[in-house]
């Protein structure tokens, strides 16, 4: 079994007297997403800032690729990708220009051939030699994407990957990020989109005021954690009405059989919680 290339152990970080993440602990293997999901001030941000090496955790380990983050930024950071929400880029160059930097920056060696495939897969390689200043959001992002693969790192660090994106460019860097995987990346999703994170993550790690609160596959936590229901929308005297009926209720063949037998089916169908609901049934509070 590979080593994982991610490995958080017991991590914890406090601003003055406030701490934020309360000893986190997860691994992602090589070929995996997980997805880091919490509201916002749940400590994500903070961790990844530990996984870059920015911040020193004050207890535990942090380690990528096998090395301690903290102790061996230099040798680790060659080989992450990252893509924070913060668009850092440099607005007067170009977007080639950008690349080509951050490409020397790391030591790539001529790299114009991979930064033409790289404006390709997220849909620039026609803007590549307009000034990033003139850039929409969406397009920053997309450029932001490129720039975290600008290397071909082992491990992607992704914040809010398609945040500001049309649903067709979403889905372009979706497919992105699915090519890594398939050659071995792990990578490290945080989403508000929980379509995007079931859609996209092997696992999930809900983060709830700097702890896990559960760490499993997307089915597995709506099997575990969220609830089952049939729909059902008949038509009688009054209109159109809907009825949901939970499935782990002793009653529920009698039930939906009366809403049929009550009134002409309109629609019937089942639908099981949502990565939202289950949070929500954990902690009380929303993704958003």
């Amino acid at each position: 079994m590979a080593a994982p290339a991610i490995e958080v152990d017991g991590a914890r970080f406090a601003y003055g007297a406030n701490e934020v993440v309360k000893g986190v602990s997860f691994q992602v293997a090589p070929g995996e997403v997980l997805g880091f999901l919490g509201p916002n001030g749940a400590g994500k941000s903070t961790t990844i800032r530990m996984l870059t090496g920015q911040l020193k955790p004050s207890a535990g380990e942090v380690r990528v690729l096998g090395r301690d983050v903290h102790k061996e930024r230099s040798q680790v950071m060659g080989r992450v990708g990252v893509s924070f929400e913060e668009k850092n880029l440099y607005p007067m160059m170009t977007a080639e220009e950008n690349l080509r930097f951050f490409a020397r920056l790391y030591g790539v060696a001529h790299p114009d051939a991979h930064i033409r495939s790289l404006l390709d897969q997220v849909g620039l390689a026609a803007r590549g030699r307009d000034r990033v200043a003139g850039y929409s959001k969406g397009m920053r992002q997309r450029l932001m994407i490129a720039r975290a693969l600008v290397h071909d790192p082992d491990v992607l660090l992704l914040d809010e990957p398609t945040d500001g994106l049309d649903p067709v460019s979403a889905e372009a860097v979706r497919d992105v990020i699915r090519a890594r995987v398939a050659a071995g990346n792990a990578v490290l999703l945080t989403t508000h989109d929980m379509h995007e994170a079931d859609e996209l993550s092997h696992r999930v790690a809900f983060l709830n005021a700097g702890t896990v609160h559960a760490l499993d596959t997307p089915e597995n936590l709506k099997l575990a954690h969220g609830q089952r229901l049939v729909k059902v929308r008949v038509r009688d005297g009054e209109g159109i009405r809907e009825e949901s009926v939970p499935l782990d209720d002793a009653q529920a063949g009698a039930r939906i059989q009366a809403l049929v037998d009550g009134g002409d089916v309109v629609t019937i169908h089942t639908a099981e919680a949502t990565l939202e609901d289950v949070f929500l049934g954990m902690t009380g509070r929303g993704l958003a």
